[in-house]
């Protein structure tokens, strides 16, 4: 999604291993969810050609993805009427984790070692995975569901914002200015900023932006301190996991109490969202970034949203104003635009 794990974020990790067949650079998206990887400069890198063709078409699988971070915002919705924030992120975390560490076992795949490296990854798992899974879930105790999966396509924007700063070889041009302005006018379009706001809340709203911006955070971390590892996006995401779980699972006893009871539905919905949403999707991702590219790859990210407010409205009844699918276009153009790049 991510988370999200938009694309541009999911691509961060794929810096950590120079044998793949994409090469390295940081959504999420996640797109959403995510797990980083910085799917446009990985492009020129990678050779589609040399990967074994898959029996499922891309497109097949392009689709499916963009279901699964799209409805991802759903089912945290769903978890969160039964569970405490952090118990559904601890859940997604979990069943997430589970499906990766099965993936490593059947591809033989060790987890990275050194101590320095571990060190690094907890980091990148706390900005990648625990920080904004547990805002997002917060996030919807109090929004839609549909105004989360808009703040989610925000992050190329903050992405943008935070390489001005932190990545002095990437100088934008004017169009990429544009975008950021056109898209931050689009988040109050959304928000009817002119109305005084009216009907928001501020505070779900401002953790679900502030989960968006964790995403940019750890892919610019994840650059700057776990390129050239030499170790899989599979064994460095799976291991990113692992320590996001243990993050969880040490802060959720903390501030919440066990259930009593485990409500089936929302339970369901908590599986859903960490074997699909957190490990699946990964998975469909590292294969589409290496048959199409990054480029297109990234792509699912301008999905998410619309799937998520087309969820929001038709299962669970959500209501929004006009505001809130014209925003949210303005807000995807403006992240198209952050992400062009110079004609070489």
């Amino acid at each position: 999604m991510c988370y999200e794990v938009a694309s541009r974020i999911f691509d961060g990790m794929s810096t950590v291993s120079p044998s793949r067949t994409a090469t390295p650079a940081s959504a999420d998206s996640a797109s959403a969810d995510p797990t980083p990887v910085d799917l446009a400069s990985a492009d020129s890198a990678s050779t589609p050609a040399a990967t074994p063709r898959p029996r499922t078409d891309w497109r097949l699988r392009f689709g499916l993805l963009s279901l699964i971070w799209g409805f991802s915002f759903l089912l945290i919705k769903v978890g969160t009427t039964s569970y405490a924030p952090f118990q559904v992120t601890l859940g997604r975390l979990v069943f997430g984790t589970a499906v990766l560490v099965a993936a490593m076992a059947v591809k033989r795949e060790r987890l990275p070692r050194g101590a320095r490296t571990w060190g690094h990854m907890a980091v990148a798992a706390f900005f990648l995975n625990a920080a904004p899974f547990s805002l997002f879930a917060y996030a919807e105790l109090t929004i839609p569901s549909t105004l989360a999966g808009i703040c989610n396509a925000t992050s190329p924007l903050w992405s943008m914002v935070l390489s001005l700063v932190a990545l002095s070889e990437d100088r934008p041009t004017r169009v990429r200015f544009a975008g950021l302005g056109l898209g931050f006018l689009g988040v109050l379009t959304v928000l009817g900023a002119w109305q005084g706001f009216h009907g928001i809340d501020a505070t779900g709203t401002a953790m679900a932006l502030l989960a968006s911006l964790c995403y940019p955070v750890g892919w610019i971390y994840v650059r700057r301190t776990l390129s050239g590892t030499g170790n899989s996006h599979l064994a460095m995401t799976g291991a990113q996991l692992l320590l996001a779980t243990v993050q969880l699972a040490v802060v959720t006893p903390l501030f919440t109490s066990f259930p009593t009871h485990f409500a089936l539905v929302p339970l369901l919905a908590v599986a859903a969202l960490g074997a699909l949403g957190t490990g699946v999707a990964v998975l469909i991702q590292y294969g589409l970034v290496a048959e199409v590219g990054p480029t297109t790859a990234q792509m699912v990210t301008y999905f998410i949203p619309v799937i998520a407010t087309a969820a929001g409205v038709a299962i669970l009844g959500e209501s929004i104003a006009w505001t809130t699918p014209v925003g949210a276009v303005i807000v995807l153009a403006g992240a198209a635009l952050t992400q062009a790049r110079r004609k070489s």
